[in-house]
């Protein structure tokens, strides 16, 4: 009697590591997918912050200088982000807020490389992210303020969106 393996043994042989091999590569592609999703939203997350931080910053900078809170703002249909209007705001390049030509058409941020910081100087690195900022009035002495930022990651359209109230104290 002949001693070895026939083909059918070695076929489901062959098969049965093919199967563990492709597992463990789909497995981690998944982990690699998760992980790169994960930190894109965790980005998104904090230039969300970012926005809120630069519109809060306004409002107390007009406090102090004695001004309408939303002075330059919001406080009529010319300011940058008034009611329902998007908007930028860039304390890099200027303080003052930029009027977006609609909504959803905000330009690309932009990272400075050597500070990873973002904005919009034109010097600086296009990144995959939009940030858009729009205020709602409440009533007078406080707003809805909405910051949206989105990104494409191939052909999947991503986005993240927070909204904070803001007082007038």
């Amino acid at each position: 009697m002949k001693k070895g393996f026939t083909i059918i043994e070695s076929l489901v042989a062959v098969s049965i590591l093919v199967v563990a091999v492709v597992g463990a590569m789909s497995a981690v592609q998944t982990g690699l997918s998760s992980y790169i999703y994960s930190k894109d939203q965790i980005i998104a997350f904090y230039l969300a912050q970012e926005g809120f931080e630069q519109i809060r910053n306004l409002r107390d900078e007009n406090r102090l200088a004695s001004r309408d809170w939303l002075y330059g703002v919001a406080q009529n249909s010319n300011d940058p982000c008034y009611f329902g209007e998007a908007c930028i705001v860039d304390p890099v390049n200027t303080p003052a807020p930029t009027r977006c030509s609609g909504v959803g058409s905000c330009p690309y941020l932009r990272q400075d490389v050597a500070t990873g910081f973002f904005g919009h100087d034109s010097s600086w690195s296009v990144t995959q992210f939009r940030r858009e900022i729009t205020l709602s009035s409440i009533n007078a002495d406080e707003i809805a303020v909405t910051v949206t930022v989105s990104w494409t990651k191939g052909i999947i359209n991503r986005q993240f969106k927070a909204r904070e109230n803001l007082l007038n104290w």
